[in-house]
């Protein structure tokens, strides 16, 4: 579900502002869009409730990133006893004019696929932004990091 709409709260505001401020300083150049997904239908239809989605975009087709939009998704699961949203995982996809270039799912082996990927330096800063986005959702918790 886009940002914008998910920022129902200061403090859920507040870490989604610590998320674009992560990634904007690693990567300066880069747009943020906190409504990635278009608000049709057949869109809403898809979209996930359970998650923050964020892109950046590049002025043009980055050589580091393969890419000219980052599009993140922060998964939660709600503990309905509770209440409380956990970060469950975050799945980060680049993309281009050619569609979806490359992904990255910090479920499972954290590792890069597709038709291309990042630079080693960038996949690099990649899952360390996904590491430190996780730890923001959990209060520090450490158990869904690598």
């Amino acid at each position: 579900m886009n940002a914008a709409e998910q920022a129902t709260n200061l403090e859920l505001a507040s870490k989604i502002a610590t998320v674009v401020n992560l990634f904007k300083a690693d990567f300066p150049d880069a747009r943020v869009d906190l409504k990635p997904w278009a608000n049709d239908p057949d869109t809403r239809e898809l979209v996930d409730p359970n998650s923050i989605d964020i892109s950046f975009n590049f002025p043009g087709r980055s050589r580091l990133f393969q890419s000219r939009c980052i599009l993140i998704l922060i998964r939660f699961h709600r503990d309905t006893l509770s209440n409380a949203h956990r970060a469950v995982g975050m799945e980060v996809a680049g993309f281009d004019h050619q569609g979806k270039q490359w992904w990255l799912s910090t479920i499972g082996d954290w590792n890069f696929e597709g038709a291309t990927q990042p630079t080693p330096e960038v996949s690099h800063q990649l899952k360390h932004f996904c590491q430190q986005v996780l730890q923001i959702f959990n209060h520090g918790d450490k158990s869904n990091t690598q």
